[in-house]
C-alpha cells in the first residue's frame, strides 16, 4: 500500500513540475514581441491626398550610409543586409529598377520603424523604416522608406538575447536620445498636416474628413497565382512565357512564376 501511495505521489509531483515549466515557457514573451515593445511602429494615415503621421513611433538615427529609400507610392523595397558587422549593398537589379525614384538615406537622418519581423528559422530580423520628415526639418515631406535585414549566423538567433539583437540593430539604426523628439516629431507632422488643411479652405477640409485613410498598399507574396498578381498590380507591360516559368514585367517590378506560383519578385 505504501509503495502504491509513493508511486502516485511521485507522479503527481512530476505532473505539477511539468505544468509549471509549461506555464513558465508560455509566459515568456517571444523575441519579436520584446523587440516590438522596444521599437514602437509608426502609424501613417492620409489627408487631402498627402501622408501624415497619426501615431509616432520610436525615433531612430541612421548610423550607416547605404540604406536605399524609395517613395511611398512604390510598393517594393530594395533591402540591404547587415551581416558580420558589414552593411551590404542592395540587389543591383532592384536598385536599377527604382533608380529614378530613390535616394540613399544619409547618416544622422531620423526615421521611424514601420514594420519589424523576426524569422528564427532563417536567423534574421527584418526592419522597414520610413523618414521622420518633421524630425529632419524638411520643407517638403517625402516619407522615403527603406528596409534592413539583420542576418545572424546559422542556428544562433534562437539563443541570442534581446539586448544582443538590439546592439546589432543599433549599429545601423540607433534609438534617438533626443528626449521628447519622438512626441515632438509626431506632433510636428500633425501640425504640418493641419496647416495644409487650413490653406485648402473649408470645403476641401470637409472633403478630406470624408475620405478617411487610404487603402492598404498592394502586396505580392510567394505562392500567389498570376490572377492574384493581376488583381493587385493590373495587367503587366510584358509577359515572358518559358513553359513552367512565367515572368510578368511591370514598370517598377518583375514577378517570376514557377509552375503557376510566385517564386521571386525583383
Amino acid at each position: 500500500m505504501r509503495v502504491r501511495f509513493s508511486f502516485y505521489t511521485s507522479m503527481l509531483a512530476l505532473a505539477t513540475f511539468t505544468v509549471s515549466v509549461c506555464l513558465s515557457v508560455a509566459a515568456q514573451p517571444s523575441l519579436q514581441e520584446q523587440l516590438k515593445a522596444q521599437y514602437k511602429v509608426v502609424k501613417i494615415g492620409a489627408a487631402g491626398g498627402s501622408l501624415t503621421v497619426t501615431d509616432p513611433g520610436t525615433v531612430l538615427d541612421v548610423q550607416k550610409g547605404g540604406l536605399l529609400g524609395v517613395p511611398p507610392q512604390i510598393a517594393m523595397f530594395c533591402p540591404v543586409k547587415f551581416q558580420d558587422n558589414d552593411l551590404k549593398a542592395p540587389n543591383g537589379f532592384c536598385a536599377a529598377m527604382v533608380k529614378q525614384n530613390s535616394r540613399y538615406l544619409q547618416v544622422g537622418e531620423k526615421v521611424y520603424p514601420m514594420r519589424l519581423e523576426v524569422s528564427l528559422d532563417k536567423d534574421k530580423v527584418s526592419m522597414q523604416v520610413v523618414e521622420c520628415d518633421s524630425c529632419n526639418n524638411v520643407q517638403q515631406p517625402s516619407f522615403y522608406k527603406a528596409e534592413v535585414v539583420f542576418q545572424f549566423a546559422k542556428g544562433t538567433l534562437q539563443n541570442t538575447s534581446v539586448s544582443q539583437v538590439e546592439d546589432t540593430i543599433g549599429q545601423v539604426l540607433s534609438i534617438d536620445s533626443g528626449g521628447d523628439s519622438q512626441q515632438q516629431g509626431g506632433q510636428a507632422d500633425q501640425n504640418q498636416n493641419n496647416n495644409q488643411n487650413q490653406n485648402g479652405g473649408g470645403g476641401q477640409q470637409a472633403q478630406q474628413q470624408q475620405q478617411g485613410p487610404p487603402p492598404e498598399p498592394q502586396q505580392i507574396e510567394k505562392g500567389q497565382t498570376p490572377e492574384q498578381v493581376k488583381a493587385a498590380l493590373g495587367t503587366p507591360e510584358k509577359i515572358i512565357n518559358l513553359g513552367t516559368k512565367l515572368i510578368y514585367v511591370y514598370k517598377d517590378i518583375k514577378v517570376t512564376f514557377l509552375n503557376g506560383k510566385v517564386a521571386d519578385v525583383q
